[in-house]
């Protein structure tokens, strides 16, 4: 199975499989940041249509901080796992101070990715959700509940690698899923880049910052 060098190679053959949505008006990329960044840069820039960010914060359970009871994100959407709540009996409190704790991270990212700049209007867009790969998909799949909420047309994740079930599963959620490897057995989405360095803040600052002002554009 091959691996990518970067991110920036991985968005580079990522976009290759996404040539239909070139130049298209409606297209909007949407990455994750913060790896997800680079990789949505490159596939902007193929396709000649604007780049963003879309922030999103899982909302950790009380004491077992890995299981999401739901998610804040970017337009400030907030989506709740009624269930986990109910089940695990979280307080009005503690619900409260978990999103609060999480919206001002959000915030503070927002500011420091976009600054002033408003969060773009998605109604009847279509949007290309990207990250740098998936392994449980959970991230995702809270961005994609929190992104339907703006109205979107269609949404399309794309992802340079995935684990098989998890590409697999996402193609019943969203409209598309496009997943350039699902190598097997998968582990962890670091082993497929040669580096897998962090992406900082000012690297996704700064690629969103030429993203959106027509550096996408071929």
């Amino acid at each position: 199975m091959a691996r990518f060098r970067d991110r920036t190679h991985a968005g580079q053959e990522l976009a290759r499989l996404l040539g239909a949505y070139a130049g298209r008006p409606e297209v909007i990329v949407l990455a994750l940041p913060r790896g997800g960044v680079p990789v949505g840069y490159e596939v902007a820039r193929a396709l000649g249509v604007p780049l963003d960010v879309f922030v999103v914060r899982k909302l950790g359970l009380p004491g077992y901080e890995e299981l999401a009871m739901g998610a804040i994100a970017s337009g400030g959407v907030v989506i709740l796992s009624d269930d986990i709540v109910e089940s695990y009996g979280v307080t009005e409190a503690q619900l409260r101070a978990v999103t609060e704790s999480e919206r001002r991270e959000l915030e503070r990212r927002e500011r420091r990715y976009r600054g002033d700049r408003p969060f773009p209007d998605l109604t009847a867009r279509t949007v290309i959700l990207v990250d740098d790969g998936l392994a449980t998909g959970s991230t995702m799949r809270a961005a994609v509940a929190a992104l339907r909420q703006e109205g979107p047309a269609r949404i399309i994740v794309a992802v340079p690698v995935a684990a098989s079930e998890t590409c697999q599963a996402l193609r019943a959620e969203v409209d598309a899923a496009v997943c350039v490897a699902t190598p097997e057995p998968f582990y962890a989405v670091g082993l497929w880049y040669d580096d897998f360095s962090q992406t900082t803040d000012d690297e996704v600052h700064d690629l969103l910052a030429r993203g959106t002002q027509g550096a996408g554009v071929e």
